[in-house]
């Protein structure tokens, strides 16, 4: 099992100080967090992707790179690559240059986003979201995987005879999730391809997310990938802890009753009730996160939202201490007890490098044979 955390990049007034923090001490903000879930031992920080105020986060890769310079083991991702609105053959360029500057710490999250503007300012037709997608990353696939690739398709200009550079770092790409909260046509593409099918599991009821996963679970198996146990699955979460629940949530709730997201509509105890939400003390988020496990199968990737809602850098950072010092541990260790043996474990470069080895090896012995 992969822990991490993911951020959205909002700009949000803390409600206590009615304070906004400026687009540079968000920004900045985001890279001390990034650092601080290193030091407490996590293993994926990812960012979105967002075009659109309040949110800061419009190149991840360059804050990516950023990062990756300043750390030495943590798995840097998105949590939303826009498929849809980016030009596959700068997303092959620039993700695998990042992957070169981060030794392979790289893995990211295709998605189509939850701002319908951003398609015609990249001159793009919201009604044609899902063909986008599926368009778009049957290219990215490719030039991440031939060296020459000729092309046409609907939605950009040909290509001939074109090779990106620079080319996946040992040969192989980064790991590719597919990121959703509703619509099985992205489950059905990433059981396609074998990629991962991450749940953005923060808002809807788990037996929606239930549906999903199974779905994709079932056509990674069709497609002749593995078992459905061994398909990866990755899940979203949110998190605030303090030592005792009564306080996390007198804590918490002034932040998520005005949050942009969330606030001003089911109040914080229906929310924690009918969502994966979890407000109170670090048992009480160790007990609901090891329930996913009941309702989605063993799985890969954990990551909390855990920096959003106007809460001060100060108070996130704290966060990441009680997450990375008395949730996590326990987490682990739970989580491998009964985990099958034909569960793989969260995807890493290096581990993707060993498993296209160990490909041509099989493929080599059996031409001798």
């Amino acid at each position: 099992m992969q822990f991490g955390i993911f951020t959205v990049g909002d700009v949000t007034a803390d409600p206590a100080t009615g304070k906004a923090p400026s687009e540079h001490e968000r920004i900045k903000a985001m890279v001390a967090i990034a650092l601080k879930a290193e030091e407490a031992g996590l293993d994926v920080f990812a960012t979105g992707e967002h075009h659109n105020p309040p949110f800061v986060p419009s190149s991840p890769t360059t804050l990516l790179g950023h990062i990756a310079a300043r750390t030495e083991n943590i798995i840097l991702s998105t949590s939303t690559t826009l498929i849809t609105t980016n030009d596959p053959v700068k997303i092959a360029e620039d993700y695998a240059m990042l992957q070169h500057l981060a030794d392979g710490r790289v893995d990211l999250m295709m998605g189509r986003g939850n701002t319908g503007p951003v398609y015609p300012w990249f001159g793009q037709d919201i009604r044609q979201g899902i063909p986008l997608a599926v368009e778009n990353y049957a290219l990215l696939h490719e030039l991440w995987r031939n060296d020459v690739v000729d092309w046409e398709g609907r939605f950009r200009t040909p290509l001939q005879s074109f090779t990106a550079t620079p080319r996946p770092l040992d040969g192989v790409p980064p790991f590719v999730w597919h990121g959703s909260i509703r619509s099985p046509e992205i489950a059905e593409q990433a059981a396609y391809y074998g990629d991962g099918f991450f749940a953005n599991n923060i808002f809807w009821p788990k037996d929606h997310f239930k549906r999903l996963i199974t779905f994709y679970r079932e056509r990674f198996a069709f497609y002749g990938h593995g078992t459905p146990r061994q398909a990866t699955v990755g899940l979203g979460g949110q998190v605030f802890m303090r030592k005792n629940s009564q306080d996390a949530v007198r804590e918490f709730r002034p932040y998520f009753d005005n949050a942009p997201v969330y606030g001003h509509g089911p109040s914080l105890e229906e929310f924690t009730e009918q969502t994966p939400l979890t407000v109170g003390s670090p048992q009480e988020v160790i007990e609901k996160t090891l329930s996913f496990r009941d309702s989605f199968g063993d799985y890969q990737r954990q990551l909390f939202l855990m920096d959003h809602a106007g809460l001060p850098l100060k108070t996130v950072l704290e966060q990441l201490d009680i997450l990375g010092e008395e949730v996590v541990p326990v987490l682990r260790a739970e989580f491998e007890k009964g985990r099958p043996a034909e569960v793989p474990d969260g995807p890493t470069h290096a581990a993707l490098v060993a498993e296209r080895d160990r490909g041509r090896q099989a493929g080599a012995e059996e031409a001798v044979a």
